[in-house]
This record gives structure tokens, sequence and C-alpha cells, in this order.
């Protein structure tokens, strides 16, 4: 009988032991997974939600998310209006749910589509934009193209074409300068 609880024991506290293990296994595991994940991992289950975002520049944008980009993501705002917003210019986010998307699985083409490239199909439209910069500069215009780590644009009235007349100065802006560029859709 002495040794049955003498056994009993020792079985105990070998299970204590084995769970506190598996426990601290798990914990450290969970801390070392949510270390890998980054903001667009923590955006890409959003897409379709009502987010408020407070960027560099004292801007606050609202809207539904609609795209997510490891360097940008794509607002529509009320009106039909569309931003196109730098991640690294996003300070906080409001209306995010609990849940993240897996880190490092996103697809290889989106994983590839940067803000220059985005700049660029808009540079390509021609249409009229509003670009916020991070020292809260506002210039309302055209882009005339878009390069690795700049922009230029044609700074004129929001809602005027593009003429020479209309142009009241070129400008070459650093790409990591844009907060967002808004813009009718």
């Amino acid at each position: 009988m002495r040794w049955d609880a003498l056994f009993a024991d020792l079985e105990a506290r070998a299970a204590a032991l084995s769970a506190g293990e598996r426990d601290a296994e798990i914990a450290d595991r969970t801390r070392s997974e949510v270390g890998r994940l980054r903001l667009v991992d923590r955006l890409r289950p959003a897409v379709g939600a009502q987010l408020r975002l407070t960027c560099r520049g004292g801007l606050t944008l609202a809207g539904q998310l609609g795209r997510v980009h490891p360097e940008w993501l794509l607002l529509a705002e009320d009106g039909g209006r569309e931003a196109v917003v730098a991640l690294a210019a996003v300070t906080s986010i409001g209306g995010l749910a609990s849940w993240s998307a897996a880190p490092d699985t996103m697809s290889v083409v989106d994983s590839r589509f940067g803000l220059a490239l985005a700049l660029r199909g808009i540079a390509r439209d021609r249409s009229p934009a509003r670009l916020h910069l991070t020292d809260g500069t506002v210039l309302d215009g055209t882009l005339d193209r878009a390069a690795a780590d700049f922009i230029d644009v044609a700074v004129h009235p929001i809602g005027e074409v593009r003429r020479r007349s209309a142009v009241s100065q070129q400008l070459v802006v650093a790409i990591e300068a844009v907060v967002a560029l808004r813009r009718d859709g």
C-alpha cells in the first residue's frame, strides 16, 4: 500500500511537470508566432471592414478596406472617393477585429505589388488627385510619372484637367513622403 501511494505521488508530480512544460512551450511558440506578424497580416482578413486610419501629417481617413498589399492599402471613402494609403505612414487603425492572417502566406503577385507600382498605375490613368505628404502638405494635381523612389507631380486645381496653362508648378516628391493619394472613383 505504501509503495502505491509513493508511485501515485511520483506520477502526479511528473504529470504536473509535464503539463507545466507543455504550457510553457505553447506560450513560447505563441509569442514566437505573434512576433512574426506584420501590419499587413492584421489587415488582410479585414478586407471589406470599415476602418478609421490616423496617419502622419495629421491626416485621418475613414472608409471600407478594399485591398491590402505590403506597402499600401486601398480605402473606399464616402462619396465615391478612394484613397491609396502608404502603410508606412499609418500610425493607428480603428475597427480591426482581433484575428490576423498567417504570416508569409500572401501570394507572390500581391507581395510584389509595391507603392511605386500602384502610383505608376495612377499616373498612367492621368486622373486628378489630392496628394497628402508626411509633413502635412497637400498637393492637388496629376501624377506625371512614378519612378522607383519618386513621383513627378503637375500641381493644378483638382477640378481642372491637366493642361499646361493650369499647371502652377512641377514637383518631384519622394515616395517615402507620400501618406495618401485620394481621388474620385
